[in-house]
């Protein structure tokens, strides 16, 4: 059930009902494979059907809802095809970014990247990766600001859709936070010491950290998968063992 927004916040009611529907898609809330109705969310929403339309077609477009005349709108199952090619473009671009922010960063950069640690690291043994994504949006936003590089972390959000369901998932189930956190120190180490190499190095490990995780989670939750053609994890990146087959993540937060 989602809550109403706020009508008078000066943003634009579309752009709110698109990041509350993204966010309800990501986190689970919303099943893969599940079918919305435009009239449903507008009610939850306290919004008119053509905010909710326009959010349905911007998610469209991103890959997580698609949109069936005369059927009806459902949310779209995880592409493995196209997680790997999101993550692909994330590490080029990621990694460039940072060689930048090697040499422009500022001071108040750092600070702002430091104070994000010390908050991932406040919660790391806690069951909050909600929170935990939310500080690791900000500390690649930080990266790519202080590299002056916006457009390119605005050509990162509009890829990573499908992968960001990925992220949520990992981190109660494949990758312990703390590994995370200790890449993202990684990273903000070799910035702090104006290294390009080991900043480009850090933050590369940091982004292929889904191929190790994303076939666990595809054994553990084939419900939330789409079946595709096409080549998959390379077998270098397939786990050793079969991991074993729970409930769904989306099963489990209902």
């Amino acid at each position: 059930m989602l809550n109403k927004i706020d009508v008078d916040s000066g943003e634009p009611i579309a752009r709110r009902v698109y990041r509350v529907l993204r966010q309800a898609i990501v986190t689970m809330e919303f099943s893969p494979g599940q079918a919305l109705s435009e009239q449903e969310i507008a009610d939850q929403l306290g919004v008119s059907r053509q905010p909710v339309r326009e959010a349905f077609i911007k998610l469209s477009e991103a890959g997580l809802l698609t949109i069936r005349p005369q059927r009806g709108t459902f949310v779209v199952k995880i592409s493995v095809k196209q997680v790997l090619d999101a993550r692909f473009v994330r590490e080029a671009v990621e990694t460039a970014v940072v060689r930048k922010a090697c040499e422009t960063i500022t001071a108040a950069g750092l600070a702002e990247l430091r104070d994000n640690i010390k908050a991932q690291w406040d919660i790391a043994d806690e069951p909050a990766p909600v929170r935990f994504l939310e500080l690791d949006e900000t500390f690649h936003r930080t990266i790519a600001i202080g590299a002056e590089c916006d457009y390119a972390w605005r050509i990162v959000e509009e890829t990573k859709a499908q992968m960001d369901r990925v992220r949520y998932l990992s981190v109660p189930y494949a990758t312990p936070i703390r590994r995370l956190i200790g890449q993202h120190q990684a990273v903000l180490d070799a910035i702090v010491a104006r290294d390009p190499v080991k900043a480009e190095a850090a933050m590369g490990l940091h982004l292929r950290e889904i191929l190790t995780s994303l076939p666990e989670l595809e054994g553990k939750f084939p419900d939330l998968f789409v079946a595709e053609d096409g080549p998959g994890p390379l077998p270098s990146q397939m786990p050793s063992k079969a991991p074993s087959r729970g409930r769904s993540r989306a099963t489990a937060l209902r």
